[in-house]
């Protein structure tokens, strides 16, 4: 023991017995007297220690011990004063807890960004020198399951004007074997243009009974009315969303439509069919439409790939609805710029899992890499301005609900 402990564990020992031999209450020289030997303790516990000294009859610092915790860069190690009685309990650092808050904020991060346990167990260890083991990452990562619940099944409006439907394919492990699963996201735009992710479903079941199990949830927590739903043209979801809510009108994607279309097109005649293609979403009403679709249909890329206009023509119920619209809404419609950047984050994420293990996994880390893309958007699109006028024309009062 160094001279400067034993000095202080001396005038510490000398203080216990003036203060029991005057008074059970430090008097105000005494604490003056012992403020500067605890000054170098950290400041939350220096505190914490001088509200001690201040209360009846207390039992003075009996000396300290170290206590190994994990930081955000580092290990560290803190002396921790402790009391004869046993009655000093540190806030910042609580008994038993080993890792600073904005350690475990840390590992969620670098969740979120698509690291997979191993990557963030080799990249705290290669950085940092942390020897942290895979459970602890995963149970700092499964807080994240009640926040998801949560998220899942918060409020919502009472009328989104537009929701995007969509999905990306992820890989989930279930039942022994690696499925691929269809993860589907709801975007909705509100009336001031702001967006709002509604909610996230990995599909458990194929078919309509999925999609009206979706709708009736959507129902539940509070929404009453969708203007238009855009879908991606999956089989069933129209007649779910209508048989939840009535007044919706289901637009068929177009740019999965224009997707779907090229599919069926060598790589080297896409840049050439594309403005084909054009010709028929903007036209200038249906009846243009339809006509535009029949002159690609006899013209050469119809011949050349007939597989396009027959998947323009299976989906034309739910592309007409597109024609009604004026101008500004048909712009946010097709313009789908944040479902699809939305969706390339979303991927991007997965692309270096491989696979999860299950679908809790999964849903962590896409609502992670949602929430973080949701804190991101701070203004409606520019399109909005004008067709905001157009949903109040032509919805009225089912706009302003």
């Amino acid at each position: 023991m160094d001279a400067s402990a034993s000095s202080r564990r001396a005038w510490l020992a000398s203080f216990v017995c003036r203060a029991r031999s005057r008074s059970p209450f430090p008097s105000k020289s005494d604490r003056k007297e012992i403020a500067e030997p605890i000054a170098n303790l950290p400041f939350a516990l220096s505190i914490q220690i001088r509200r001690l000294l201040g209360i009846p009859r207390v039992s003075l610092n009996e000396g300290w011990y170290k206590k190994t915790v994990l930081t955000g860069t580092s290990k560290m190690t803190l002396t921790i004063p402790r009391d004869r009685a046993g009655t000093f309990d540190p806030k910042l650092i609580a008994r038993y807890q080993r890792r600073f808050p904005d350690f475990d904020d840390k590992i969620i991060s670098m969740y979120a960004r698509g690291m997979t346990v191993r990557e963030i167990q080799g990249h705290l260890e290669e950085l940092y020198g942390i020897d942290v083991s895979p459970d602890l990452i995963s149970a700092v990562t499964d807080t994240v399951l009640e926040a998801v619940g949560e998220w899942q099944n918060r409020p919502l409006e009472l009328c989104y004007p537009l929701v995007f439907f969509d999905a990306i394919r992820v890989k989930i492990r279930d039942e022994g074997f690696v499925r691929n699963k269809a993860v589907y996201v709801a975007l909705a735009v509100l009336a001031d243009g702001s967006k709002e992710i509604l909610g996230l479903w990995i599909e458990q079941t194929e078919g309509a009974k999925f999609w009206l199990r979706v709708m009736n949830e959507l129902k539940n927590r509070g929404c009453q009315d969708i203007l238009i739903a855009v879908v991606d043209g999956l089989k069933g979801f129209p007649e779910a969303i209508t048989a939840v809510f009535p007044q919706t009108i289901v637009q068929t994607c177009i740019v999965h439509l224009i997707r779907h279309s090229l599919e069926f097109v060598s790589y080297k005649d896409r840049r050439a069919v594309v403005p084909a293609l054009r010709a028929i979403y903007r036209a200038r009403d249906a009846e243009a439409g339809l006509k535009a679709l029949e002159a690609f249909e006899e013209g050469y890329w119809g011949q050349k790939y007939p597989a396009i206009a027959q998947s323009w023509r299976r989906n034309w119920e739910h592309v007409v609805p597109f024609f009604a619209f004026p101008e500004g809404v048909r712009r946010i419609i097709y313009t789908t710029n944040a479902i699809e950047a939305l969706n390339s984050k979303l991927r991007r994420a997965v692309r270096s899992r491989g696979h999860f293990p299950g679908d809790e996994a999964a849903m962590k880390l896409l609502y992670l890499v949602l929430n973080n893309a949701a804190e991101q958007w701070k203004r409606a699109p520019r399109e909005w301005v004008e067709a905001k006028t157009q949903f109040a024309v032509i919805f009225g009062e089912r706009f302003f609900n």
